[in-house]
């Protein structure tokens, strides 16, 4: 199993935007000293406490000049909102720029992305798909033509290319049953989202995985889960309880901002029924203690988190457990610690170096 780090660089109010950027600049940089595999960031716009991550290919080029192994990876680029030539491009620069590290996730964005961006949610999917059409043709052809609804171009070659070949490794996530399917059919790793306990995801991660030995593919899910480690449950509580709810109450906070959604049939119509659903909305009345219950949040002693990625492992397909460290505005001593913590005490159980009796 792999192990990773997924940050959405939430931003409380109270803390600047340039504050968020060295935070976890430093936190990237140990996290590839610790062992770490993977660091992923989102790609996010115009709500601050949600993120402000909405440069990630930027972020990853500068922070790989500070670091020898770990790998980065978009999660994920909104495809409907680019052009997919110049995304092409900038990938290709990226993984230049990292030495050829650089891994893709693509999706087509949250549903309160589309009204401040001026465009049509039900172009959502259409727009992906095309846009998948031309970034893989990009990549792997010198030069194309493409006749499509939302883009044409004529004998077009572009460049760099990326490193890695045929391109790097494409992930994507999200919530539609449409979605797994898709990812299973064409061999991507697929991201889950990291504020769901496992019933909840059980059901779309079966879809995918049936949908990957169909076409021959090896199912590669990457298990994201907020995590807090200790050795005392009621310290443990005093340190992060107000964090752990800031990151479910950041995540649902477009759903209270301006612009407001569209109304609910319209989202189940164009494919984004989860907004629809009032999960989000119940995800800010959720406890500590329901947090903790639920497995929204793996948090505790590192021997109850080995128990709880072992339980995980036997329910296949997991090929990585992507931990946030960095959530709800937490301060960047916690978050350095968990990622120590996790390094030393949880992931050696995985890779021979404990029991995990």
């Amino acid at each position: 199993m792999r192990f990773g780090i997924y940050a959405e660089m939430q931003c409380p109010d109270d803390k600047s935007h340039e504050t968020v950027y060295q935070e976890v600049f430093r936190q990237v940089v140990y996290a590839d000293q610790l062992g770490f595999d993977a660091y992923s960031i989102i790609e996010h716009h115009f709500f601050q406490n949600f993120g402000i991550s909405a440069n990630p290919l930027a972020f990853f080029s500068a922070v790989a000049q500070k670091t020898d192994r770990i790998r980065f990876r978009t999660a994920l680029h909104t495809l409907p909102f680019h052009n997919p030539l110049r995304l092409a491009g900038e990938i290709a620069v990226a993984d230049i720029l990292t030495g050829g590290r650089l891994e893709c996730g693509i999706g087509r964005g949250h549903a309160w992305l589309f009204g401040p961006l001026n465009v049509p949610l039900e172009e959502s999917r259409p727009r992906f798909d095309e846009a998948i059409e031309i970034l893989i043709r990009a990549w792997t052809e010198e030069r194309f033509s493409h006749k499509g609804t939302f883009w044409n171009f004529e004998d077009v070659a572009v460049v760099p290319k990326p490193i890695q070949k045929p391109h790097p490794k494409l992930f994507t996530g999200g919530t539609s049953d449409i979605t797994y399917q898709m990812a299973g059919e064409r061999g991507w790793g697929i991201f889950v989202p990291p504020l769901l306990p496992w019933a909840v995801l059980e059901g779309p991660l079966d879809i995918y995985k049936e949908a990957c030995d169909k076409a021959g593919n090896k199912p590669d899910v990457l298990y994201l889960r907020p995590v807090y480690l200790g050795d005392d449950d009621a310290q443990i509580r005093r340190e992060v309880e107000q964090a752990v709810l800031n990151f479910l109450k950041f995540n649902a906070s477009p759903i209270f901002s301006k612009p407001p959604l569209p109304p609910k049939e319209e989202l189940i119509a164009k494919g984004y029924g989860f907004y629809a659903s009032g999960a989000l909305e119940g995800l800010t009345k959720l406890t500590y203690d329901d947090i903790v219950k639920q497995e929204i949040g793996f948090i505790g002693s590192p021997q109850k988190v080995i128990d709880q990625i072992g339980k995980l492992q036997e329910k296949g397909g997991i090929g990585e457990l992507t931990i946030l460290a960095n959530f709800g505005g937490i301060e960047n001593w916690k978050a350095i610690k968990t990622q120590e913590l996790f390094a030393e005490q949880v992931m050696p159980a995985f890779r021979g170096g404990i029991s995990t009796a």
